[in-house]
């Protein structure tokens, strides 16, 4: 069987290839490798820099030839390593030779034995994965992330005016505005994406178990650490971290992945509200030529972005949660654990991506039914209590809580009617009876939150 979206095994790859491709350049296998080679290649320039006696007459117009192999890296030059590593088993090894075989062909074999100079396997893994993260981050995450949130902006701009019934443990509460509640989701998810741009992208590099042991030994002159957080810091972009094991410690790493994690969260609370206001017809959807919702029940068009956003974040904080925990666990100076499970963090972005995605989607289909709305409000009017009873509070009536509450908390319909009735009923002047009959639950809604 040939391998195609029909016989995948993960949806990623299968049935949402086109809302997760963009993060193949990132997370994949061919990403991973092409990320290595870039480190590599920054590395061997960096060490030009350094002015070490070997690499003095280093050609340094030749750079731009080097940064070449990683600008032009194909999926050829990626299945040329994968060769490589059959014979290695290794796959950063292979990724050294291939830089070498790159050298080769621009001349440049004097200088082969600087490529890798020094180096673990981890000071690349533990530079090209923050790098392709961070570059994910930047690149897709945001822009998605970003475009959600101002959906929600809008939305709550253009829905600043609508009164709604709100729901406190599920029972009508103090009216709110539409608008408010949605520009509640949009503080939240500002809140945590700020937090995410706070958290440094750190960086493992300092020989194999992190003291420069044959840096030092081969040039003990050098200013290692000098050398190592300028190229981490300033070359890579990245943060060094300054006294490591062999590895990085992941601990930002993890709490990278628990604020995706809270994003998430937040993307799900919504989803969930959204779902509860299309079932209480609150919104309706917009219908597509050809689509249906149920194999048996014609009528129904079911709110499935949001369901399907709701699940694809159920996995992807499943798997954010397993890394968090995970990465920062080493035994001494290391284990395979943590490469092992870093292969892995492209796929929580993807089924962020495709929950995101189906979040905006659902969004957009939205149609709003103010008759819902309104019709809501007004079997409410129990509601007003609240407000009769604080302005009776002002006036210095005597009980006014439970006044309300003899009025209200009865198994029986509270109407306009009735409520004016109890209002008449009260020894208070007729312009304080007037101001209370003012009130109704369609303009009990307190201070407007919502700017344009």
């Amino acid at each position: 069987m040939n391998f195609s979206s029909l016989t995948a095994i993960s949806p990623i790859d299968g049935r949402y290839n086109s809302k997760t491709k963009e993060l193949q350049t990132y997370f994949s296998e061919f990403g991973l490798i092409k990320y290595r080679v870039i480190v590599e290649v920054e590395y061997f320039i960096a060490m030009v820099e350094t002015g070490i006696p070997a690499l003095s007459d280093f050609p340094k117009e030749k750079y731009s030839n080097l940064r070449a192999i990683c600008e032009n890296f194909s999926e050829e030059n990626a299945l040329w390593i994968k060769n490589i590593e059959k014979t290695t088993n290794h796959d950063v090894k292979a990724v050294e030779y291939f830089v070498k075989d790159q050298m080769t062909a621009l001349g440049l074999d004097k200088y082969l034995e600087f490529i890798h100079f020094g180096l673990t396997s981890q000071d690349i893994n533990n530079t090209s994965v923050p790098l392709s993260l961070k570059e994910a981050v930047t690149n897709e995450y945001l822009p998605l992330l970003d475009g959600l949130i101002e959906k929600l902006r809008m939305q709550s701009i253009a829905w600043m005016d609508i009164s709604m019934l709100a729901k406190t443990h599920g029972q009508p509460a103090s009216p709110t505005r539409l608008g408010k509640e949605i520009q509640v989701f949009v503080e939240r998810l500002s809140i945590q994406r700020d937090q995410l741009l706070a958290i440094n992208y750190s960086a493992k590099f300092g020989g194999a178990t992190g003291n420069f042991n044959a840096h030092h030994v081969a040039y003990p002159e050098n200013d290692w650490v000098a050398f190592a957080n300028n190229f981490v810091n300033n070359v890579l972009k990245l943060k060094r971290s300054q006294t490591t094991t062999q590895i990085e410690h992941y601990d930002n790493l993890a709490a990278l992945f628990d604020v995706l994690k809270r994003i998430n969260t937040i993307v799900l609370d919504l989803d969930r509200d959204m779902w509860t206001y299309i079932s209480m017809e609150y919104f309706k959807q917009k219908l597509k030529e050809g689509e249906v919702g149920s194999s048996a029940m014609p009528h129904k068009v079911n709110p499935i972005d949001f369901e399907n956003s709701e699940g694809n974040i159920g996995v992807a904080n499943a798997l954010f949660e397993h890394l968090a925990a995970k990465l920062p666990v080493s035994r001494l100076q290391r284990d395979l654990t943590d490469s092992t499970v870093l292969r892995t963090i492209g796929m929580p972005f993807a089924h962020t991506f495709i929950a995101f995605k189906s979040t905006l989607n659902g969004l957009e289909k939205l149609l709003l039914n103010e008759t819902a709305f309104e019709a809501d409000l007004e079997k409410n009017w129990a509601v007003v209590a609240e407000a009769i009873q604080t302005v009776l509070r002002r006036e210095g009536f005597p009980k006014p809580y439970e006044a309300l509450k003899g009025l209200t908390r009865k198994n029986e319909a509270v109407t306009k009617e009735t409520v004016h009735a109890f209002v008449d009923t009260l020894e208070i002047n007729d312009i304080l009876k007037e101001e209370l009959k003012q009130i109704t639950p369609q303009n009990y809604t307190g201070i407007q939150l919502v700017s344009k």
